[in-house]
């Protein structure tokens, strides 16, 4: 996977960065946990900080643009956050039997 971030603003109302990036990949499209796992390794911040907000890819390329909101930190994003997006992409809690 070839990241490549395309802006990268402040946002201090909110505590948070609004990131915007290009993704090139071969064969099939990487999951959200592989974005959010190469993301933040790129920002070099936790898995619980990132929000993965969008991803668009066009038939036949292998290549996709998307956005994320990386936040400073976990109880930030869950103040702001809507439930539904923040559980996507992250991974899941196995119950005990």
């Amino acid at each position: 996977m070839d990241f490549e971030i395309t802006s990268d603003k402040r946002n201090e109302l909110l505590s948070r960065r609004e990131v915007q990036f290009n993704l090139k990949y071969e064969g099939a499209t990487p999951s959200r946990m592989q974005i959010v796992g190469k993301l933040c390794a790129l920002l070099n911040v936790k898995e619980q900080q990132i929000t993965v907000d969008t991803l668009h890819s066009s038939f036949g390329k292998t290549e996709l643009t998307g956005s994320a909101r990386v936040y400073d930190s976990e109880e930030s994003r869950n103040k702001t956050e809507r439930p539904h997006l923040a559980a996507r992409g992250q991974p899941k809690k196995k119950e005990e039997a």
